[in-house]
């Protein structure tokens, strides 16, 4: 994640420098104007968990990978300095693995549509276009599944009260959330209406997670908080 953020970093700011050093054609960001956004995009987690209680046994916690997708955004210009931004994506796909152990536990795919207002602080004069804005996320979580190298350490754990080392059938639920939301981002003028951007977000993301079979439920609480990254192109219009 943090190699990721330098080079995020590293980009707008080399961008940022050509575009003031070399002369393009540029377009103001003025009150009703839309500008859409795409490029590739990063969830980076940041994760930390309650632990499932298994048999009596509190066990490691989780861990989220980092996932890849295909981010866009559509922003409307209210003002001349303010605008509102919707974030969008194909779905990303994170694997779950247990944390400090070599357990995969599982995996699940989700969307996180996100409400930004942004302040342009340079809205209404040509050039490079830094913004930063603030607003809500809502993360709906679907095609969970269990590992079955998590439904085999279910079943050594739960040896003493089973009297069998069988793997455990399970399924894994994962509650939608909604959490604040903040973001930093800056266009770099390429021509008239097309601009190389950089986006950073940070989102709040908490759940509860289930893990359900025959001996019961499992619960516990996992906050996600990841950092999205994008690199692409933006088109004003």
């Amino acid at each position: 994640m943090h190699a990721f953020f330098s080079k995020t970093v590293g980009i707008m700011t080399l961008a940022t420098a050509g575009a003031v050093l070399l002369p393009v054609p540029t377009h103001a960001v003025e009150k009703g104007d839309w500008i859409v956004r795409v490029g590739p995009t990063n969830v980076s987690p940041n994760t930390s968990s309650d632990a499932f209680d298994i048999a009596g046994l509190a066990s490691p916690e989780v861990d989220v990978d980092d996932a890849w997708s295909l981010g866009f955004t559509v922003s409307y210009m209210f003002t001349d300095a303010f605008g509102v931004e919707l974030l969008a994506a194909t779905p990303f796909e994170h694997d779950i693995d247990i944390d400090g152990a070599d357990i995969a536990a599982g995996s699940t795919e989700h969307l996180p549509p996100t409400f930004t207002v942004n302040w342009y602080p340079r809205g209404g004069k040509d050039g490079w276009q830094p913004y930063i804005g603030i607003g809500i996320n809502y993360t709906t979580f679907f095609s969970e599944d269990i590992d079955t190298e998590l439904e085999s350490a279910l079943g050594v754990i739960t040896e003493p009260l089973t009297n069998r080392t069988d793997p455990i059938p399970s399924n894994l639920r994962l509650d939608d959330s909604w959490g604040l939301a903040g973001r930093l981002g800056v266009d770099i003028p390429l021509s008239e209406k097309w601009s190389a951007t950089a986006s950073m977000w940070y989102l709040d993301i908490g759940t509860e997670a289930e893990i359900i079979n025959a001996l019961g439920t499992l619960k516990a609480d996992v906050d996600i908080d990841p950092f999205v990254y994008m690199i692409g192109v933006s088109y004003n219009f």
